[in-house]
């Protein structure tokens, strides 16, 4: 029948049992035998029932709430809320949350979480969970024990996402400091297992060899300290260059920093474009130009998909990445 959407009435019905076995089944909650259980999810399956949320939580006690993952090194989430990306995430969540009768919560996982800590997040889920920065390993975990899950980075192709285009904003950044007479352009990257800075990277080697440069780079994992001795050392290998393409502003900012402090001047001896439009890129001296990511879009979107109810498996909401110009290549 269109339209026809089952309740647990019929789930109960279908499997033969009584509603109350039905609910400890659907809620995992203890009082069901095995034999009981696989009945009702074979009928849970049969007909496509979906728990209502709302209802789950007001039953169980809990709130409505959003969950946030946060892949780290294991610093706790006192940090988020200042951190330039992460604070971005949480201030393009807020205001879809608002009105909606739902809480945001944190949750700060390292980077090989035990299975333990990913079920055990999954399991309290309500409305779902945003990854504001998760592993292929993590995302596809969460995954497999609740559906209500949106990655905002790259993972697994089954996990629904926003996919920002980070190969094509890197192309662009290189391209501009060419356009900008620029011939000896090099790269910070950010780590080996993110897939932002994996595709930052592609770009940045795709933009170089198809203008015919050489490619050169260094890693500068994500944060200022990095970058300044990524800064340093390529300077060091190459005092040529003239140019650089940093993975983010974080990283940028500590480039800044180094070439300064080898006397050098931004932009007129080496230009600068960072990644992220972040706050970090506009404290910088000179401010940074910069290819823009949409995170606060991204993270509403994100939300407003997991308050409308289970996105579908392998879902993905594309966003543009735009170049923003400051004084760090206009002198």
């Amino acid at each position: 029948m269109t339209g026809f959407r089952p309740t647990l009435n019929d789930v109960a019905r279908a499997a033969g049992v009584s509603r109350a076995a039905a609910s400890r089944v659907v809620n995992n909650a203890p009082g069901a035998s095995d034999l009981t259980r696989a009945r009702v999810r074979a009928a849970v399956a049969e007909l496509g029932f979906q728990p209502n949320e709302s209802a789950r939580a007001l039953a169980s006690g809990r709130r409505r709430a959003v969950d946030v993952i946060a892949v780290t090194s294991g610093a706790g989430t006192g940090w988020l809320g200042t951190h330039p990306y992460f604070s971005r995430v949480l201030a393009g969540m807020m205001p879809v949350l608002e009105g909606a009768d739902a809480q945001l919560r944190l949750h700060s996982v390292g980077r090989d979480a035990d299975a333990d800590t990913i079920e055990e997040i999954a399991a309290n889920a309500t409305l779902g969970a945003v990854l504001a920065d998760a592993t292929p390993a993590v995302a596809t975990r969460f995954h497999r024990r609740c559906s209500r899950v949106v990655s905002m980075v790259p993972t697994a192709a089954s996990v629904p996402g926003m996919e920002a285009d980070n190969i094509g904003g890197a192309c662009a950044a290189v391209d501009e400091l060419h356009r900008l007479g620029r011939r000896r352009i090099a790269a910070i990257h950010g780590p080996a297992h993110n897939p932002c800075a994996i595709d930052r990277r592609l770009g940045y080697l795709r933009a170089v060899e198809g203008l015919g440069l050489t490619a050169v780079g260094a890693d500068g994992d994500f944060c200022r300290e990095g970058g300044h001795a990524a800064a340093l050392r390529l300077l060091e290998q190459d005092p040529g260059i003239d140019a650089m393409f940093v993975a983010c502003d974080l990283m940028a900012a500590g480039a800044v920093q180094a070439i300064t402090a080898t006397g050098r001047r931004v932009p007129e001896d080496v230009s600068i474009i960072g990644f992220d439009d972040s706050i970090a890129a506009v404290c910088t001296n000179p401010p940074l130009t910069t290819m823009r990511l949409p995170v606060e879009e991204m993270a509403a979107a994100a939300t407003r998909l997991l308050l409308d109810g289970d996105p579908v498996s392998g879902l993905r909401q594309r966003f543009p990445v735009e170049l923003v110009t400051r004084q760090s290549t206009q002198g």
